[in-house]
Parts: C-alpha cells; sequence; structure tokens
C-alpha cells in the first residue's frame, strides 16, 4: 500500500534523495524543512539546489520542529515519519548548546507530543540517530574482552598521545561496535541524538506506532554542502584542494571513522521505513570499514588528480572520538541489506560531482578560529 511519507529535514542532503526514492517507489511525500542558511544559502528558492531537486516530488513546507503549527501542518494526512531534522556537528554543539537541544530533542518532544495527544495516522517512525552515540565505541583488551573506554583526556592528547586507554589494562584495539555497545556520548550533540533516540523509542510504541532507529555513521556523497563547516572533512579537504590551500591534518593521521556513500544510506532508511522486519529495530548504518584520514587525503588526491601541502599538526578538538567503525551484521539480518559501495568508488563519484560545483568560499577557518577562542580547539 502506498504510504504518505513525511520527512522532517528532508531538504537536507539525505532528505532530498530519500524523498525521491519514496516517490519513485508511488509514495507520497510531504518535506518539512527549516531551510536555514548554513545549508541552503540567504535566499533557498535560488541558492539552493537541493531545494531545487524537490520539484515534483515532494510537497515543501517551510518549517521548523521546533514548532508546533508546523509539525501539525506536515503531519497530515502521514502514515510514515522519517525523522531527519537536527543541527549537527560535534564541535558547533559544544558552544551552541541551546541551539542544539532546543532542535534536537525539543524538536523531537513536540513531534511525538502531538502524535501522542492529537489525531494522526502514523504507524512508523524512523529515526536518525548517529555513530556519536557510543562514544569511543567498542574495543578489545590484551586478553579478549569488549569494553567501551572513557572518553580521551586533554592534558594526554595535549602531550601527543591520541590513543584510547582505559585504567588498568595494556594496549586496546579497535574492533567494529554493534547495537549493543555501551552508549556514552562525548559531545552535545551525540547527547542530543542519543535523546532524540530514547524519545523515539520509549514513546512511541505506548501509542501503538512502529519505531526504528538508525546510527548513521559518516554519511558523504553527491550533494552534500560544500560550503557548511560542519558536514565533515571530505567536503572540507575537497574545498582546500580546489583553492590549492594547504590541509591541516589534526592529530596524527591515524584517527579513522566510517564513511558510508549516500545512496547505501538512502536504501537502509528506506526498509526501515518500509520493511515489516524492521519494526522495533534499533540499526547500525555504516560501510564496516574504517577509513583514517591519512587514507581520505590520499583518496582525494587520487581522485583529483591532484596534490596540495599537507602538513600533521597535532591539532584536536574536545569532544571528538578517535576511531569508531560499524558493525553492520543485524542490517544485513533483519533487513537483507549490505552497504555496497566502497570508499575509492564512492569517493570518485563525489569528487566527479564536486568538479561540476562552483568553489565556496565556505567557513571553515572561521570555524576553527571560533573553536580555538572558545578552548575547543588545541
Amino acid at each position: 500500500m502506498p504510504e504518505h511519507v513525511l520527512i522532517t529535514g528532508g531538504a537536507g542532503f539525505i532528505g532530498t534523495r530519500l524523498a525521491r526514492r519514496f516517490a519513485d517507489d508511488g509514495h507520497s511525500v510531504t518535506v518539512l524543512d527549516a531551510l536555514i542558511p548554513q545549508v541552503h544559502g540567504d535566499d533557498p528558492a535560488t541558492t539552493s539546489p537541493l531545494l531545487a531537486s524537490l520539484d515534483g516530488v515532494a510537497e515543501v513546507i517551510e518549517g521548523s520542529v521546533t514548532e508546533k503549527s508546523h509539525l501539525r501542518q506536515a503531519l497530515s494526512d502521514a502514515t510514515v515519519v522519517v525523522h531527519l531534522a537536527a543541527e549537527t556537528g560535534t564541535g558547533q554543539s559544544m558552544y551552541e548548546i541551546d541551539r542544539y537541544t532546543e532542535t534536537n530533542v525539543g524538536g523531537t518532544a513536540k513531534l511525538l507530543d502531538i502524535l501522542a495527544n492529537e489525531d494522526n495516522s502514523v504507524h512508523r517512525i524512523v529515526v536518525a540517530s548517529s555513530r556519536s552515540i557510543y562514544g569511543e565505541g567498542s574495543y578489545r583488551t590484551e586478553d579478549g574482552r569488549i569494553v567501551h573506554p572513557p572518553h580521551r583526556e586533554d592534558a594526554a592528547m595535549a602531550a601527543g598521545d591520541f590513543d584510547v586507554h582505559m585504567l588498568g589494562e595494556g594496549p586496546l584495539e579497535v574492533v567494529p561496535t554493534d547495537e549493543t555497545a555501551k552508549l556514552h556520548p562525548s559531545s552535545v550533540y551525540g547527547i542530543t541524538k542519543q535523546m532524540q533516540e530514547s524519545l523515539v523509542l520509549t514513546v512511541a510504541p505506548t501509542l501503538g506506532i512502529e519505531a526504528v532507529a538508525l546510527r548513521y555513521q559518516n554519511v558523504y556523497g553527491p550533494g552534500q554542502s560544500l560550503k557548511n563547516p560542519y558536514t565533515g572533512i571530505l567536503s572540507i579537504f575537497s574545498t582546500l584542494i580546489r583553492q590549492g590551500k594547504d590541509i591541516n591534518i589534526f592529530e596524527d593521521g591515524l584517527e579513522s571513522r566510517d564513511f558510508v556513500f549516500i545512496d547505501d544510506v538512502v536504501e537502509a532508511t528506506y526498509l526501515a521505513a518500509t520493511s515489516a522486519a524492521a519494526a522495533g529495530g534499533i540499526f547500525n548504518v555504516g560501510s564496516g570499514v574504517p577509513t583514517t584520514v591519512h587514507q581520505v587525503v590520499e583518496a582525494l588526491f587520487a581522485a583529483f588528480g591532484t596534490t596540495v601541502p599537507t602538513r600533521v599538526s597535532g591539532n584536536y578538538r574536545l569532544g571528538d572520538i578517535r576511531h569508531n567503525v560499524a558493525d553492520t551484521t543485524r542490517l544485513k539480518e533483519r533487513l537483507g541489506f549490505t552497504p555496497s559501495v566502497t570508499f575509492d568508488r564512492g569517493v570518485a563519484q563525489f569528487v566527479e560531482w564536486v568538479r561540476t560545483e562552483p568553489v565556496e568560499a565556505g567557513g571553515y577557518e572561521r570555524s576553527l578560529a571560533e573553536m580555538s577562542s572558545r578552548n575547543l580547539l588545541k
């Protein structure tokens, strides 16, 4: 049966592609999005390719999840909600605490409050959670036990020790983090994502609404913002390469992330919204492959066919984690889906798209200066 899908934050990088995926399969789609300048420019109607891509695909409502009147309008006739709306960015969250909490936690609470107290037709809600809720994630001790270390200490990183340690343990080996791992986020952003997920998973079942949580890893691909300094290092480094500027590699360059291509994320999210097997589930959405910052730089140089000077500075940001890689076993076993786009192939597609875009000045240097002034960047 065709669904009427509401995608909050649906004019963003993930949401626009997801909207088309639903529309192509015969579902009707409504998008609620605040169209913030950091993502869409000062005049979204003329400056946002993401917004333009929704023409003929979805009904777009400009509004915020922090306003109940906007949510009520968007929820009209909705049968499935994919809740993507959130402020993103680990670093920025550490000093724009009220904004992140109001949008991510408050907006989710308002959405659930309406579903709990007003007539609606929603039978499933999918919430976009994040790998950030795991903090440092899972590690193996020398004797084979799986542990979840505490956050790294400022003093150790200041001394050039960026590895993860745990009192009473020897060297630790990073291993894939599964959905049963300890949740202990190390940033305000991570805390708000954990709250979003907990609210949805706790409240929705009491309303007879199926809940699904997706813990996204580092999503990348064509269409992601090249001017938002909080969208990740692929966009940041690509802009620096195109400008011929040096790349400052934080820590020692051996910190790693799990980069998952946008097409894989969209398909996993579509299955979470439509598959009966997804109901009540919590799923990691990642590639299951760790990639270091050095490897990111090498892949971008190869795809662009050029290089710029790089330096390993030892700079670090408070709230950042050292490593994280997803265990995607549950996604495969429950939903029959395994992300398949390799990092090299994904980066090649990303760079091919980047070449067609104007070189954006971006706000990367400004964001670093802001964090440094607040003693969050060392």
